[in-house]
């Protein structure tokens, strides 16, 4: 006589085993027919699953976090059963879900056509409207073998014949379609709600290229149709927003198969990665950092000593010296600061000691990986080490907590998650630094009234963190700062203070980067702002341009004015209409264009325009400049 206890505490008491189905069909039926699944004593089971104990019972509908999951993981099999039906030949592989969405792997012997993904689309659509209950069974791992080899699926039975034996496997079928799972699932395919096949692309069996190229194809799952449709319209305006498309179009900058994931910055597009230094530095230097510059290519022993050699290897550029000696180009600012540390005494009076760097860094990244400014092999992080007393480590933690995310609102990032990292599997250190130090970064938050999510295991090998995220203009999440305070490192350095009673203290070290890599938040910056950058960061802040060559003169006078007074400005003074040049200029998303004709000259003043296509009116040129030079002061739009 199983006794089930619901979220609010209350109990219900049936005289034999029921389902979860069984039980929200008794709370209402309203809450039966949204049922998905359910977590029994917190594991998540299908609908179907007989409760035969007395256990805590959750209902889990398409409201929750776990039941947008099970949609997209039923969405998947209901993917592969309309590949196998529309073609019989195909073999399935594997389908997880993934952000957004899932995709599912197939052996074909043809690639997959856009008609094809139409026509999967169509039978997925009918396969949800036939509502076909998806039912659980079970198979031992020697019959699930056979079973998945008299049906001819190779792939489903090597997949089997990796798990251990002895092992009872999961299976789950929908009609005429069978899948190796562990699940949940849905109770049938009429419970998924909005699903839509997206493209389709090249992977390697087991992602090994020594394998067989499969065919991937990716699909999206949500919760209702209005939810897919936002998703959908997001992505046509971040494919607008592509800052790899943008960086060719504004002439910002560009990539060579000679030095792939490295970037080639162009005039403007290192004018924008310049100010965005400058911007930093600033920052930093009001904020009591120091900056400090430290090699690229340091001996393989300082890696060994720090412990990136032996848990970070495979993603670092090694060179070897004539005399046999193995260095690594740094992947990682880290060791440098600790040696910056080292040198001289260093006395309590010091700390915090907040050392600052633009660090080139260079880490392997796997050529498919790489992707425009977001992925690269070689770029910038705004790093920052602070050494201090472990009094001091607190408010350490929060003055990085505000200035990060005072930073992120100068560029509109209002909407910033924090997410807390703990400890690894792998890493160094005692579990009792681990606690301390994760204490401090979460007894930090809370003190200042900031939210944040639990990451359980996903942080660095040597200190918890923190990271964050922050949401664009269109809603996307990127995650960019980090916040990461380690007791291990200094330890390993032998790094050492003169306390306050002359004995010899370990300081505690934070690991802080605010942009992050400077090269991804340009990018970033470029889709957030759709190339339409502020004015103070905007690498031409002003065009002006003539409509006659009666006017070439007083243009060149008027752009060296604005140029003393700061502004980047160029001179358009080409035989062209002038509607040609303001349409160009708009389209490279320039702030101001300033217009001169005859009216102008005699009045010594410029007409502007503004790249939204709105007319400002007539300005001396004194005006203009102190307009755009308090609204660059102020990284506002003053006038836009």
């Amino acid at each position: 006589m199983p006794v089930i206890t619901l979220p609010d505490g209350s109990q219900r008491s049936y005289e034999t085993p029921l389902s979860v189905l069984a039980v929200a069909a008794d709370i209402g039926a309203g809450l039966a027919k949204a049922t998905l699944a359910g977590k029994v004593d917190g594991d998540l089971v299908d609908a179907s699953y007989v409760i035969d104990h007395d256990a805590a019972l959750s209902i889990v509908t398409a409201k929750d976090a776990e039941g947008l999951d099970i949609i997209r993981h039923s969405s998947a099999h209901l993917m592969a059963q309309a590949v196998k039906q529309l073609f019989p030949d195909v073999q399935v592989t594997i389908g997880p879900t993934i952000e957004n969405g899932f995709y599912y792997d197939f052996s074909t012997p043809r690639p997959f056509t856009p008609e094809d993904l139409q026509a999967i689309d169509a039978k997925m659509q009918e396969l949800i409207k036939q509502d076909i209950p998806v039912e659980r069974s079970t198979l031992p791992r020697d019959e699930a073998i056979s079973f998945f080899k008299g049906m001819g699926e190779a792939y489903k039975a090597e997949i089997i014949e990796g798990i251990p034996e002895g092992q009872v496997l999961s299976l789950y079928r929908q009609g005429d379609f069978i899948d190796l799972c562990r699940g949940p699932h849905v109770p049938s395919t009429g419970k998924i709600p909005a699903v839509k096949v997206m493209k389709v692309a090249g992977a390697y069996w087991r992602g090994n290229s020594n394998n067989e190229m499969l065919q991937r194809i990716y699909g999206t799952a949500w919760t209702n149709k209005k939810d897919l449709q936002a998703y959908l319209t997001m992505l046509e305006e971040a494919e607008k927003r592509d800052h790899r498309k943008l960086g060719r179009q504004l002439d910002l900058f560009h990539f060579e198969e000679q030095a792939p994931g490295s970037v080639f910055w162009h005039p403007k597009g290192w004018t924008v990665f310049q100010e965005l230094i400058g911007y930093m530095r600033k920052r930093q230097q009001q904020a009591g950092y120091v900056e400090v510059n430290t090699p690229d290519v340091m001996d393989r022993s300082l890696w060994e000593t720090s412990g990136h050699w032996f848990n970070y290897r495979e993603n670092m550029f090694t060179t070897t010296t004539e005399d046999e000696r193995v260095f690594a180009l740094k992947p990682m600012n880290c060791p440098g600061g600790m040696l910056m540390f080292a040198q001289g005494l260093k006395s309590y009076r010091d700390l915090p000691l907040r050392m600052a760097e633009f660090g080139k860094v260079h880490r392997y990244e796997p050529s498919g990986a790489l992707h425009g400014l977001m992925r690269v092999r070689h770029f910038t992080q705004d790093d920052a080490h602070i050494f201090c007393t472990e009094e001091q480590m607190a408010q350490e933690c929060k003055d990085v907590a505000a200035l990060v995310l005072d930073i992120y609102k100068d560029f509109g990032f209002e909407n910033v998650h924090i997410k807390l990292s703990t400890r690894p599997e792998n890493r160094i250190g005692s579990d009792e630094i681990w606690d301390k130090l994760e204490h401090a970064l979460a007894d930090s938050l809370e003190s200042m009234g900031l939210p944040y999510t639990l990451f359980p295991g996903e942080g660095a090998f040597y200190g918890p963190k923190l990271e964050f995220v922050l949401r664009d203009a269109i809603g996307r999440d990127w995650q960019c700062g980090t916040l990461q305070v380690d007791m291990s490192l200094p330890e390993r350095f032998d790094l050492t203070y003169v306390a306050e009673d002359n004995s010899r203290k370990r300081p505690v070290m934070l690991h802080r980067a605010l942009f992050g890599s400077l090269e991804r938040f340009t990018g970033i910056l470029i889709e957030h702002y759709e190339g339409k950058f502020p004015l103070w960061l905007a690498p031409t802040q002003a065009v002006v341009m003539n409509i006659t060559d009666k006017q070439a003169d007083f243009v060149q006078d008027a752009v060296k004015q604005l140029l003393h007074a700061g502004i980047r400005a160029v001179a358009d003074l080409r035989n062209e209409k002038i509607g040609f040049k303001i349409r160009e200029h708009t389209m490279q998303r320039v702030p101001y264009l300033l217009v001169v004709g005859d009216r102008e000259v005699e009045t010594q003043s410029v007409t502007v325009r503004t790249r939204s296509g709105k007319d400002l009116g007539n300005f001396t040129l004194a005006d203009i400049q102190q307009c755009l030079g308090e609204e660059i002061a102020a990284r506002g739009s003053m006038l836009l």
